[in-house]
């Protein structure tokens, strides 16, 4: 190990260990890839969100991936992390993310097929965990076109407004991003994918539209949420 090394003297942290630009680099690529991968366990699981009234086309209840909320916290990640480190770093952690979702995978289909001590803890775990091709499919091409999408309409809007509102292009972009992830997502998990290659339940098309509105009308609710929680972020690394 060099000297330069074992003293610290490279790194973001070469100047202070408190530095909050490179605390909230690494504390927001770690909040992006936990939730990305939180998301691509979750992804199987349907939930359904009761309504206190019943709306057109989506009904009494919200139907969405349990993957939700989790994949919703990477928008929230990537657009402080684009607003402070720029656009060419933003689209290397969201494409080196999309690398890794097959690190997960794998990690997690090895654990799968090893033998195991209890045949029943096994099963549970095949149930649980064990992610259906329609799923993968659906959620790797909508994470990798939605991402980048979402990267791309950040940095169009701050070229033209700056370091002004902020409020405009995290909501734009997390809005049409959402939009985007949710149709390939739905699509390719629900009707694609299953239609083509025989896995999983093909839905008909108002469940598909049902299924898809649901969800983001809860994902668009969370990024107009966020939105405070974006310019704290920024704030606090700024000031």
């Amino acid at each position: 190990m060099s000297s330069r090394t074992a003293t610290g003297g490279s790194g973001p942290f070469r100047t202070d260990p408190l530095d909050r630009s490179a605390v909230a680099a690494v504390g927001l690529i770690t909040l992006f890839t936990v939730a990305l991968a939180t998301a691509q366990l979750t992804a199987a699981k349907v939930l359904a969100l009761p309504l206190p009234v019943a709306l057109p086309v989506v009904g009494p209840e919200i139907l969405l991936p349990g993957a939700a909320l989790a994949y919703a916290l990477t928008f929230l990640a990537s657009d402080c992390y684009a607003e402070l480190y720029g656009r060419r770093a933003t689209q290397v952690v969201v494409n080196v993310a999309f690398l890794a979702n097959f690190l997960v995978l794998a990690l997690v289909w090895s654990t799968l097929a090893a033998p195991g001590v209890d045949p029943e803890v096994s099963a549970a775990f095949q149930t649980a965990l064990g992610p259906a091709a329609n799923i993968v499919a659906g959620s790797l091409l909508a994470y990798v076109v939605s991402q980048n999408w979402d990267v791309f309409v950040f940095h169009a809007i701050r070229d033209r407004t700056g370091e002004r509102m902020l409020w405009l292009r995290n909501l734009a972009s997390t809005a049409s991003s959402q939009a985007i992830d949710t149709v390939i997502f739905v699509g390719v998990a629900f009707y694609a994918a299953p239609l083509l290659l025989g896995v999983g339940p093909v839905f008909d098309p108002p469940t598909l539209l049902a299924l898809g509105l649901g969800q983001y009308i809860l994902k668009l609710g969370i990024a107009v949420l966020d939105t405070p929680v974006v310019y704290l972020i920024v704030g606090a690394v700024r000031d």
